[in-house]
């Protein structure tokens, strides 16, 4: 009523003593059938404002988290690249350390004392520089056979250790951090028959 009472002292006079006749000629169907009808409508508008508000609020909770999930995925995936980015680097070392200690484990030291320091210190070298990434070599011998750490490349008949143990080493396998980089190649050991 505020609204159309300013309405009407803004207005030229002639327009409201119009509206003032019409509504009074007919008091009591003219003006409740238009205030209902008003109502209704804006009934009707308020419903569909208050869904379209609904409708609005849930899409953005829905951008919301898809966004945060993005910021999550893709903190995860530095990580990883962070902490992994190296593998394919150091999976092309290890071969390199491999054949040094397989050098070192045949080489006669009373013969060649030179040859042998030099890749002692080379090995040396290449192995702080990979526990500068954090990759460590997988302790194999005398522990128990494990699928996960662990390729069985023969099985041994023997009594010297309990069956399901790791007898030989061929080759080391290597972590980084706690995520398995190369499985030990070992030679697990069985119970005679």
């Amino acid at each position: 009523m505020k609204k159309h009472d300013k309405v009407e002292t803004n207005s030229a006079a002639t327009a409201p003593a119009e509206n003032v006749t019409e509504t009074t000629d007919n008091p009591a169907s003219a003006e409740p059938t238009t205030a209902e009808e008003s109502i209704s409508q804006l009934e009707g508008l308020l419903a569909a404002k208050e869904t379209e508000s609904k409708e609005n609020w849930d899409r953005f909770l829905r951008e919301r988290a898809d966004m945060e999930n993005l910021r999550k995925r893709t903190n995860r995936e530095k990580e990883e690249l962070l902490n992994y980015g190296t593998k394919s680097l150091i999976e092309e070392i290890l071969p390199v350390v491999d054949n040094l200690e397989r050098a070192l484990d045949h080489a006669n030291e009373d013969t060649i004392v030179a040859l042998v320091e030099g890749i002692r210190m080379t090995h040396s070298i290449l192995i702080s520089a990979l526990k500068k990434f954090n990759v460590t070599p997988i302790d194999s011998t005398g522990a128990v056979f494990d699928p996960a750490f662990h390729q069985a490349m023969s099985q041994i008949p023997t009594d010297d250790c309990p069956p399901n143990t790791v007898v030989t080493e061929f080759q080391k396998g290597y972590m980084i951090k706690e995520r398995l980089l190369r499985p030990a190649m070992v030679s697990v050991s069985v119970a005679p028959k």
